[in-house]
């Protein structure tokens, strides 16, 4: 499954709609800009929140957390001793289970994997659409709105570590 997400919108407090390949909305990323910490919703194209993804207040790194709901599903932070600022861990809330996010964040060309397999790649290179990359689900059974989640959590951190 191949989505697609139209970059230039991609700002905290902006809305804007993920893709299918073939130009159906399937996702509205809601930022929300009037909160304290940095806060989106996934939605699907009913407006039902699928995802809430936001920033943890009080932690040493900067910390995304990703709840379905109102149950915690995964904890986004930037790997410690990461001599590349591209390297991103997920820790889902089974305790056990840990994404690796790595590549060029910033120029949207990175994976994400499982145990050394891959569950998704974030490209610009498939796409003539200008500012507009794709996440491409590669594993059918991943579920593609965590991969999505995920996908704007890392870039949010990263464009946030790149202002710092």
């Amino acid at each position: 499954m191949r989505f697609l997400v139209r970059d230039r919108l991609l700002a905290f407090g902006d809305d804007y709609w993920i893709e299918d390949d073939h130009g159906n909305r399937v996702f509205l990323v809601d930022g929300k800009a009037i909160r304290l910490r940095d806060t989106f919703e996934l939605k699907d194209t009913q407006g039902r929140v699928l995802i809430d993804i936001h920033q943890r207040m009080f932690a040493l790194r900067d910390t995304m957390v990703i709840e379905r709901d109102g149950e915690p599903l995964a904890t986004v932070r930037r790997k410690r001793l990461s001599l590349l600022r591209n390297h991103y861990r997920v820790a889902l809330a089974d305790g056990h289970t840990v994404l690796d996010v790595s590549g060029k964040i910033l120029d949207r060309e990175f994976a994400i994997e499982y145990d050394g397999e891959l569950l998704a790649v974030v490209s610009r290179r498939w796409l003539h659409v200008r500012e507009t990359y794709g996440v491409d689900v590669v594993r059918e059974d991943a579920d593609p709105a965590l991969l999505i989640a995920v996908t704007v959590c890392v870039i949010h951190l990263a464009e946030k570590d790149r202002e710092d």
